[in-house]
């Protein structure tokens, strides 16, 4: 039996995954792919991953969103910095808080969220599927075990990704405008010109691009790997659920470096 640590090392373990995200992203964006079993399937997976959480990771992210902003908005490091700019605190720290919050943390923060909400699961369950043959079963059917059961969670967890994400922004968004200039429209002109110069199109373009990246991270990296298990062997679940794990964890982290060099280095 092959250890996560054993599985993570193979270049035919990585080389199967690319290969598997190819055409499985090809299905997914395929209209004939969802039927109504895989309707079900996708709807049941967001209900689970994204929308019964909801409250709780806004709650999350907001007391998040707080502390950061409180911390930045009266740092020292932020006046001196502001001053030697020749800037107002309240510009310097404003864009330092949507730099921190929208585009670096809750992004990484939502992907490594579901990741262990429901990487761990998905690949378990797949896993589980593969040792007691269910998926070459509905092969052997004339079923395609990629439409009906890993085409709508591959959806599935990467929508919830996206949403828990823009929910999120749109929460800390919020909050940083009413921490700096409270419930008055005073501030808006400032906040709407600082929100515009931070934004440009490049800019949301990689914030996009990340989160499509990390979505589809955390829906194909897991799932691929539980396909890895072998049939009859309970032993090999564990190995296979582990695997997806490091091996999400480390593209997550490789992604977001790639992010943090392509926009300040």
């Amino acid at each position: 039996m092959a250890f996560g640590g054993e599985i993570i090392l193979r270049a035919r373990s990585w080389q199967r995954l690319f290969r598997f995200g190819g055409v499985a992203t090809v299905a997914a964006l395929s209209p004939s792919s969802y039927g109504p079993a895989a309707r079900a399937i996708a709807v049941r997976q967001i209900y689970l991953t994204a929308w019964k959480v909801l409250p709780g990771y806004l709650a999350f992210s907001a007391l998040l969103s707080v502390v950061i902003i409180e911390i930045l908005r009266n740092s020292e490091l932020v006046r001196s910095a502001a001053e030697a700019l020749g800037r107002t605190q309240v510009d310097t720290a404003l864009e330092l808080v949507l730099r921190v919050l929208v585009l670096e943390l809750i992004p990484l923060l939502t992907a490594l969220f579901v990741a262990l909400r429901s990487g761990a699961a998905i690949g378990a369950e797949i896993a589980l599927m593969r040792v007691n043959g269910e998926l070459e079963d509905r092969h052997g059917r004339g079923a395609s075990p990629l439409h009906a059961e890993l085409v709508p969670r591959i959806a599935a967890a990467a929508l919830s990704v996206f949403s828990l994400t823009s929910f999120s922004v749109a929460l800390a968004m919020y909050l940083a405008y009413t921490s700096f200039f409270g419930g008055s429209n005073a501030g808006l002109v400032m906040y709407t010109r600082i929100v515009g110069h931070l934004f440009d199109l490049q800019i949301l373009i990689g914030l996009l691009l990340k989160c499509l990246l990390f979505g589809l991270a955390v829906a194909l990296i897991p799932l691929a790997t539980g396909l890895e298990a072998e049939r009859g062997q309970l032993q090999t679940i564990p190995a296979a659920v582990l695997a997806g794990l490091m091996k999400l964890f480390l593209v997550i982290g490789v992604i977001e470096v790639l992010s943090l060099m392509i926009k300040y280095v």
